[in-house]
């Protein structure tokens, strides 16, 4: 019965579907309407990537110059290293990037790195919801619940944020990356599956024959309808409504977009779906396209999964080279190939995409005494990130860290900062976009937030 039950909705949904009204947020012309935002769990090392810091090799085997010991996640303080991977210009803007993404690198001139990121915390999991929601406890929105609640949806037959996991596990935290927090339901990530299961469960299990599932469709709507006169029209009921309606056009919906056989040879090879070590990451990103292409919002990409060992994530405590190595090479080919696709086809200008993470790694390895190791600690003092796309000025980096990339020391960006910029290019005002909760009306920049002028096209 409850097989009947579950299908039967979905079946009711074909015949009798909700017809949501998105209230779309128009604060001033946006200049993007959709978001892709690849999201680096665990601490990408500024200075082995985006930050160029040529005095850190004068200061290679050096000792770390204090007048009180820094406080670090793991409190080692070791000698200062170099970076690992030599730093080029790239493009006509000669923007600086190192050779851990050679890829990403040929995108220089679409980029805007900001060097002077900082956060309020050197812990992956209250750092990484600050990163997404703004705020260092759970129960918040992530910003993609945000544009979902302030945007609406572009169609009626996916939803409006999807979320694609790294395919090796859910990250720290798991589906707490995606929360709507006191948003609706309906505004909550979707996180997709791998390979032929996009969606788990769109299909029955078995057939069901016509007169039973009309039954059971009458039966439900009897149940709802009693339901709701008994106790309200309640959130959590309406949502699993909708998301069985939803469920039913995306069973037409899915099995086209999740067939990337329909892409030629050559498409798929860019992606890099043709190596084992970028087939999965460059199958999310050229996934991510074509979800675009048909409507989605907001797609967030996961690059890192949990944490314990071995780690599969970016969090390089031990060794640099084999940590960083590993994960830039899964992404870097598919990313820059995703920027470049939606140049093609003029579809940059109105995406914009986010290449984010936590925080940063320390300038001197993590040891104890003095000693010249492997790794890197958590930096939340001074960090990188780059967007790219809609209404984003390309070739030009934002702010600085200190001579060795320890601490950022001019033009300093909170998270605040950063969702207040998303925001204004989404045509949406970071203190006007609110959500009345516990008295208080909410925001994603909380009570702080300045857009960086500097960053807009």
């Amino acid at each position: 019965m409850l097989e009947w039950s579950t299908w039967g909705l979905t079946g009711a949904a074909l015949t009798n579907l909700v017809q949501a009204t998105p209230q779309t947020v128009n604060h001033f012309p946006a200049k993007a309407k959709r978001v892709v935002h690849v999201v680096l769990m665990g601490g990408l090392s500024h200075l082995d990537s985006f930050d160029y810091k040529p005095d850190l090799a004068k200061a290679h085997g050096k000792p770390l110059q204090y007048t009180e010991r820094p406080a670090t996640f793991f409190n080692r303080i070791g000698l200062i290293r170099k970076n690992d991977w030599e730093f080029r210009q790239h493009g006509q803007s000669g923007l600086w990037i190192s050779d851990l993404f050679p890829h990403i690198a040929t995108c220089a001139d679409e980029l805007a790195v900001v060097r002077s990121m900082v956060g309020t915390s050197a812990n992956h999991t209250p750092a990484t919801f600050e990163e997404l929601t703004g705020f260092q406890l759970n129960g918040f929105p992530v910003m993609g619940s945000w544009v979902s609640y302030g945007l609406g949806a572009e169609t009626e037959n996916l939803p409006t944020y999807v979320v694609l996991p790294d395919t090796r596990g859910y990250p720290a935290g798991g589906t707490i990356n995606w929360s709507n927090g006191f948003l609706s339901s309906a505004h909550q990530g979707v996180a997709f599956g791998n390979g032929e299961t996009i969606i788990p469960d769109l299909k029955p299990a078995q057939p069901i024959a016509p007169d039973t599932e009309a039954a059971s469709r009458k039966l439900l709507a009897a149940l709802n309808a009693d339901d709701q006169e008994n106790f309200g029209a309640e959130d959590a009921l309406i949502a699993r409504m909708k998301s069985h309606e939803l469920a039913a056009r995306m069973q037409l919906t899915i099995p086209e977009i999740a067939d990337l056989n329909r892409e030629s040879a050559a498409t798929r090879n860019n992606y890099g779906l043709n190596k084992e070590e970028t087939k999965d990451f460059g199958r999310n990103c050229l996934m991510t396209r074509r979800l675009l292409e048909k409507g989605v919002r907001f797609v967030q990409l996961i690059s890192g999964g949990s944490f314990g060992s071995p780690r599969i994530n970016w969090d390089g405590h031990e060794d640099m080279r084999r940590n960083h190595n590993r994960e830039a090479t899964r992404i870097d080919q598919p990313v820059a190939a995703l920027i470049k696709d939606l140049k093609a086809r003029g579809m940059l200008e109105d995406t914009l995409i986010l290449f984010t993470s936590e925080f940063g790694r320390t300038p001197f390895t993590q040891t104890d005494g003095n000693k010249l190791g492997t790794g890197r600690d958590h930096n939340m003092y001074g960090f990188s990130l780059w967007m790219a796309g809609g209404g984003v000025k390309g070739g030009i980096s934002y702010g600085n860290t200190d001579e060795i990339g320890w601490k950022t020391v001019d033009q300093r960006v909170h998270w605040y900062d950063f969702h207040a910029t998303v925001l204004h290019l989404l045509g949406m005002d970071h203190e006007r976009l609110t959500f009345y909760h516990n008295g208080i009306e909410r925001r994603l920049t909380n009570v702080h937030g300045h857009v960086i002028k500097d960053l807009l096209a």
